[in-house]
């Protein structure tokens, strides 16, 4: 890396803002930077963009050939497996050098004409950015309606084609959040609107064909600020759904598809601490539902006349030891993800329960899921599986004869060879003395265990969600140049059961740093890596986790990358206007509580930053980032800068046409992986 003798390191000016509350006054040197389109902010960001790059030069050649490795790897004329519904094969594809995919269908065999739904390279024509949430077809299979956001904000429009003549048609709904569903007369939708604000998706509105969105009709408002809302079809496509939901409460609304101008009925009114999922079958409702105390969840049914909690019966008893995930309906058989032991399965029901199996899965370490599965009639299971060193594979089980068929294997182009690498699990004791299970996945040839790999430890934990092991085409760049990939399974996420979230949450969201730390420990202590080596990186969520931690083990990292972070807590939890923040407060707790307020402020990154050594940074942002405000990540970099006591790398990379998600493409996306890998790789050389 060159040194810094001709751009010097930005310096943000300070201008302090007392931020009192409770009996807790914070000085803020970096507030006047939450003004996105100020000029002074636009042209410090700028200024952070030209240092970094300044500061990477030297990786120009190695991020060249990292993107066209991970590029290489990709097959550029690849398409999906198809998957039938109500008379078509619906499927998507890309073609070579194109960025979008290309949605299509073909009627009633795989051998019929294609029909292009929708090209999104088209789309895309003239857009730094572009994105398509969601495509619906209506039910006489003439009419798509497609949402799309080309600002990366994640406020969608929705439009509508015929798919006879290929007409885009003159509806428009604009500033929604592209959730939407069809009724069965073909010419109602029913869609999402989130508050212009907060971006709370809060309104579910009725459109009809031909007439203005300013006419339509809102069937539901969620008032609740800690509660969103949504709009799906049951399996059966006999019911419309809308779900009220928060982080630990659940109501479900429903209507007759054929009904789209009846009451909506509640299936059970919302109570603290009771969540609930939704499907049809038969007569009656199947709900997934923790009611009773049911930690680990349970599966139910209800009848469609009288679905409310007192007449809920059990299909499937709460276990102490498996986790219910989801669950997929079919006319013979009942499929079930759960947990066990922190792995996932598929357990296959026949409806009586008399029969049952799990399917075998290979690896040590692995993730599987339940694929699209939209028709009923069917003894077929599509689901998906990979490891940290199996491509991701689709595959048709039959539920009867318990034969699989491979539908599709991901193609690494150039070849992969599985047998190459190894994937192991193994265990860290947390502070508490709690074990954290960790993944590993290295390449054979390359590994000793005489602690001087160099290792990359991922980690997230947060709002439940599970950090499982995958494959990734683009990591065999880390794997084959010696590299340990790691992924800590802490607390906050759901992998050994609904208790390792709740253990990970709240007033016991330190676990989650503890657990990283611990991981990272252990990967020293067992002789994989050594601090000179060792590398951590998370996004959003996962960017709060690393932050958090490289304030408590300064020197346990060699360098990180925090991708997105989420990390001014205390600040955001208290500006309910900003977009996801009160639908939070059962993740993170409500600051205007002062336990909560007292509890975030001692491990909020931001707010912790002190003057000490800091490893090696690398902080990922996007102005128009919905979810973490590009403010954050520019606030925690300025403050870092002004008083870390050492001299190591800190470099903000701010995309300035893109959101949360980073850039849009299949392409694009890995010029910004390729940075961080450069980033990673120089360090771990030098």
């Amino acid at each position: 890396m060159s040194k810094t003798k001709h751009i010097d390191q930005p310096i943000a000016q300070i201008k302090p803002k007392k931020l009192s509350f409770h009996d807790s006054t914070r000085t803020d040197n970096y507030f006047w930077m939450n003004e996105r389109e100020h000029p002074e902010v636009v042209k410090y960001l700028e200024k952070e963009n030209e240092y970094k790059n300044h500061c990477l030069k030297n990786t120009e050649a190695l991020q060249k050939t990292l993107f066209e490795e991970m590029k290489g790897r990709i097959k550029e004329d690849d398409a999906s497996v198809p998957y039938f519904k109500n008379g078509f094969y619906y499927y998507n594809r890309f073609e070579k050098s194109k960025e979008y995919p290309i949605y299509c269908r073909k009627e009633g065999n795989l051998e019929g004409d294609e029909q292009t739904l929708l090209d999104i390279n088209i789309m895309a024509e003239g857009n730094e950015y572009m994105n398509v949430n969601a495509l619906s077809v209506a039910e006489n299979n003439q009419l798509l309606a497609y949402s799309f956001d080309n600002m990366g904000r994640r406020i969608y429009a929705i439009h509508f084609k015929d798919l006879t003549s290929g007409e885009v048609l003159e509806d428009q709904l604009i500033s929604v959040t592209g959730n939407m569903a069809w009724s069965a007369d073909n010419s109602t939708i029913f869609y999402t609107q989130q508050d212009p604000l907060t971006l709370r998706p809060n309104k579910i509105f009725r459109h009809v064909l031909g007439t203005a969105q300013e006419s339509d009709e809102l069937v539901y408002e969620e008032k609740d600020e800690t509660f969103t809302v949504g709009i799906r079809k049951s399996k059966s496509r006999k019911f419309l759904f809308i779900a009220s939901q928060s982080t630990i409460s659940t109501e479900y609304r429903f209507l007759p598809l054929d009904q789209p101008d009846a009451k909506w009925k509640v299936i059970q009114g919302r109570q603290e601490d009771l969540e609930y999922e939704v499907d049809h079958y038969d007569k009656h409702f199947i709900i997934l539902t923790n009611a009773d105390k049911a930690t680990n969840f349970k599966l139910v049914k209800t009848p469609i006349e009288k679905p409310e909690k007192e007449n809920w019966e059990d299909l499937i008893p709460v276990r102490e030891n498996v986790f219910l995930e989801e669950f997929e309906v079919f006319k013979h058989h009942l499929v079930i993800a759960n947990r066990f032991d922190g792995l996932q399965r598929l357990e296959i029901r026949s409806w009586d329960g008399e029969k049952k199996h799990t399917i075998k899965m290979e690896d040590p370490a692995y993730t599987v899921w339940i694929g699209n599965n939209p028709e009923f009639y069917t003894e077929v299971l599509r689901y998906g599986y990979n490891s940290l060193t199996t491509p991701a594979t689709i595959y048709d089980y039959h539920m009867e004869s318990r034969e699989k068929t491979l539908m599709k294997r991901q193609e690494v182009v150039g070849g992969h060879t599985p047998q190459d690498y190894h994937s192991e699990r193994v265990w860290a004791t947390s502070a508490d003395g709690t074990e954290i299970p960790m993944s590993l996945v290295y390449k054979k040839d390359l590994f000793n265990q005489n602690g001087q790999n160099p290792v990359l430890l991922y980690g997230y934990g947060s709002y439940g969600l599970s950090s499982d092991p995958y494959f990734s085409s683009s990591r065999l760049s880390l794997l084959d140049r010696g590299f340990v990939f790691a992924i800590a399974h802490t607390r906050g996420g759901q992998e050994m059961g609904r208790y390792w979230y709740e253990e990970g949450k709240m007033l016991k969201k330190k676990n989650t740093f503890d657990d990283f730390i611990a991981c990272g420990e252990y990967l020293i202590q067992e002789k994989y890596s050594h601090p000179k080596k060792l590398f951590a990186m998370g996004g959003s969520a996962g960017g709060l986790l690393v932050g958090a931690v490289i304030n408590q083990r300064p020197y346990l990292f060699h360098g990180v990358v925090a991708a997105v972070p989420f990390v001014d807590v205390v600040t955001t939890m208290l500006d309910e206007s900003i977009p996801l923040t009160t639908g939070e407060f059962n993740e993170w707790g409500n600051p205007k509580e002062k336990d909560y307020y007292d509890y975030m402020l001692s491990y909020s990154p931001y707010d912790n930053v002190k003057k000490q050594d800091y490893p090696h940074l690398l902080v990922t942002s996007g102005l128009h980032d919905s979810q973490v405000q590009y403010w954050e990540p520019t606030k925690w970099v300025a403050k870092l800068r002004a008083l870390r006591t050492n001299k190591n790398l800190l470099l903000l990379h701010t995309n300035m046409e893109a959101g949360h998600g980073g850039a849009s493409g299949r392409f694009n996306a890995l010029k910004e992986l390729a940075m961080e890998y450069a980033f990673i790789l120089f360090l771990a050389e030098n």
